[in-house]
């Protein structure tokens, strides 16, 4: 994972990435429950490379979205599927980490209109 200032999103997800184009072409995550899961796990937050999400946002609810068309810097995503989490929690996070993962790993979107995207830009509804 290399955390950066900026990325194009093309049709099939973030470039350099190994993402699957389609359905779950980019994953994002809310910022706010990072410290939700480190908190079920007696923790700080869960630091966002570990999750391996490609995006981390912050001030919007990303559940309220699914099925809708969001601007994100350039691109258009349509949010999809969320993110379940794999069993690989466990010994990422410790015990009980797929249950705290379980409900805040994020979502999966769509790639309607590639754009760049930066540090700050702001994430928001198309319609």
């Amino acid at each position: 994972m290399v955390s950066v200032d900026e990325a194009m999103i093309f049709g099939e997800g973030l470039k350099g990435d190994h993402s699957r184009p389609g359905k779950r072409a980019v994953t994002l995550i809310q910022q706010e429950h990072l410290s939700a899961m480190g908190s079920y796990l007696g923790q700080g937050p869960v630091a966002p490379d570990i999750l391996r999400r490609n995006l981390v946002v912050s001030g919007i609810n990303l559940a309220a979205l699914k099925g809708r068309e969001v601007l994100v810097g350039e691109a258009i995503l349509r949010f999809t599927v969320i993110c379940a989490p794999c069993s690989r929690m466990e010994e990422a996070l410790g015990k009980g980490g797929y249950s705290a993962v379980r409900g805040h790993g994020g979502w999966c979107a769509e790639v309607v209109r590639p754009g760049r995207v930066r540090l700050g830009d702001v994430v928001q509804p198309v319609d």
